[in-house]
C-alpha cells in the first residue's frame, strides 16, 4: 500500500513499532486479537486496526502539498478536512479558511473566493451543485481534491445502480458531509433515500409492503428522500450503499432486512429483479477498525478510552460497540485526563462533554486499559494518552 508523506509530528514511535509488528506478523489481517503493551502496573490493550486510514492520509498529504506549493495564494477549505480537531486546528494555522463549517451552512460568500484561490475538497467529498459552483467561479476543484477513494467508490457503484433502475438507499446520517454528497450524487440518475438505521429501514419496510401510506412516508422521511420520489413505483427496485464511516454490520444487517422484505414482497425467485448486491461498496478501513473492537471485546479490562473528534461518526460508533461491555471514555486527546481521578468525556448519547471522577482504579492493583481511536486520529494523540497515563500512575518509560 502505498506510504503518504504526512508531517511526522502526526506518527508515533510506540504505534508505529506496533503497528509495523502486527503488519509483518499478520500481513492479510486475520488476526482481530489486540496488542499487549506491558507496563507492570498498568497495561494497556492496543486495538489491532485503529488511527489514520487510507483516505485520511491522503487527504492530509494532498492538504500541506496545497499548503507548500502555494505560499502566496488564499487557501480555502470546503469545510473540515476530517473530522478531528487537532488536524483541522494544524491547518488553519497556516492561513487556511473554511467556506463552510460541517452542516454546510456558509461561513465564507461564495462571491468573496475567485479563481486565483485554491480550494480543498475535504475527504468526504462534496455536493455536485457546489463543485459546479466552484467550477463557475473558474477555480481548479480537481487539483487539490480529498475525496476518499473509497467515498468515490461508494459514488460509482450508485451511478451503475441508477442506470439500471435501481433506487439507491443510502444507509447514513443525513445530515453529515459524505452522505449530502453520495445523496447529490446518487440523485443525479435516480430516486434516492437516507436511512440512519434498523428502526427506519422497519418504517420503510411498511412502506413497500403497503402497510404504511404514502403520505406517512414523506412524514417519517422528510428531507431524506430526492424530489418527486414515489414510494409505489421508487421502492420496488433498490440498491443500498453506505456512508462509509457507519457501522458495516448495520449496514448489512439493513440490507438483509430489506432483503427479507423484498422476499416477502416478490418471492425469492424475483429477488435480484429487486435488490441488488452491494457489499462490496462496504469500507475496508471502518471494517478492519470495526472488526479489530469486536475483537477487543472477548479481552477483559477495567476500561476503554476511545480517542478521536467528537463529530468523528467513525468514532462514535467504536464507542458504541465497548460501552455495553467496558467503562468506556471518549476523548480528544491527553488533555482530557485531568488527573487520575477526573477526566472530560464526550457522552455520545447527550451529545455533551462530561467531567467524571474515579477515572483510574486506585487500589494497589494491575490496570488493564483498552486503547482505541478513531480513522481520523494521529497516532501520536493516541501515544499522547498513553504517556498521560502512565505518567499519572508514577509509571516510568526509558
Amino acid at each position: 500500500m502505498k506510504q503518504f508523506e504526512i508531517p511526522e509530528f502526526y506518527r508515533s514511535p510506540i504505534i508505529s513499532e506496533v503497528k509495523a509488528k502486527r503488519k509483518l506478523e499478520d500481513p492479510r489481517k486475520k488476526d482481530f486479537s489486540p496488542t499487549l503493551l506491558d507496563y507492570g502496573k498498568v497495561r494497556f490493550l492496543i486495538a489491532r486496526h485503529f488511527g489514520f486510514c487510507y483516505g485520511v492520509e491522503n487527504a492530509i498529504e494532498i492538504s500541506y502539498k496545497a499548503i507548500n506549493e502555494n505560499p502566496d495564494k488564499r487557501i480555502f477549505l470546503l469545510s473540515q478536512m476530517i473530522h478531528n480537531p487537532d488536524v483541522n486546528a494544524d491547518l488553519l494555522s497556516y492561513g487556511i479558511t473554511f467556506i463552510q463549517d460541517t452542516s454546510g451552512n456558509q461561513l465564507i460568500p461564495w462571491t468573496e473566493i475567485n479563481k486565483e484561490d485554491i480550494v480543498i475538497i475535504p475527504a468526504f467529498g462534496t455536493t455536485v451543485e457546489i463543485e459546479k459552483t466552484l467550477t463557475d467561479i473558474g477555480v481548479n476543484v480537481a487539483k487539490y481534491n480529498t475525496t476518499c477513494p473509497f467515498v468515490e467508490k461508494v459514488w460509482n457503484r450508485s451511478e451503475t445502480l441508477g442506470t439500471k433502475n435501481h433506487t439507491i438507499i443510502i444507509h447514513g446520517k443525513h445530515s453529515h458531509e459524505e452522505t449530502r454528497a453520495t445523496f447529490s450524487r446518487s440523485n443525479q440518475n435516480a430516486p434516492a433515500l437516507v436511512l440512519k438505521d434498523m428502526e427506519e429501514a422497519k418504517l420503510l419496510a411498511k412502506v413497500i409492503l403497503g402497510e404504511t401510506s404514502s403520505s406517512e412516508f414523506y412524514i417519517q422521511f422528510k428531507g431524506k428522500h430526492s424530489e418527486n420520489f414515489i414510494p409505489e413505483t421508487d421502492l420496488q427496485k433498490i440498491g443500498v450503499v453506505n456512508q462509509t464511516t457507519m457501522l458495516a454490520t448495520e449496514t448489512q444487517e439493513i440490507t438483509d432486512f430489506l432483503r427479507e422484505v423484498m422476499i416477502q414482497k416478490y418471492g425469492s425467485e424475483l429477488l435480484s429483479e429487486h435488490i441488488a448486491d452491494t457489499r462490496d461498496t462496504l469500507c475496508y478501513a471502518t471494517n478492519d477498525n470495526q472488526s479489530a473492537t469486536l475483537g477487543l471485546l472477548k479481552e477483559e479490562a477495567d476500561l476503554a478510552i476511545v480517542v478521536g473528534g467528537y463529530n468523528s461518526s467513525n468514532t462514535t460508533h467504536l464507542v458504541e460497540l465497548l460501552e455495553p461491555k467496558f467503562k468506556t471514555y471518549f476523548i480528544q486527546s491527553e488533555a482530557s485526563i485531568k488527573d487520575l481521578e477526573t477526566i472530560s468525556s464526550f457522552d455520545i448519547h447527550s451529545k455533551k462533554v462530561i467531567e467524571l471522577d474515579s477515572f483510574l482504579p486506585q487500589e494497589d492493583k494491575i490496570t488493564t486499559i483498552i486503547i482505541t481511536s478513531g480513522a481520523s486520529c494521529p497516532d501520536s494523540i493516541v501515544e499522547g494518552v498513553i504517556q498521560k497515563v502512565l505518567k499519572l500512575s508514577g509509571v516510568s518509560v526509558g
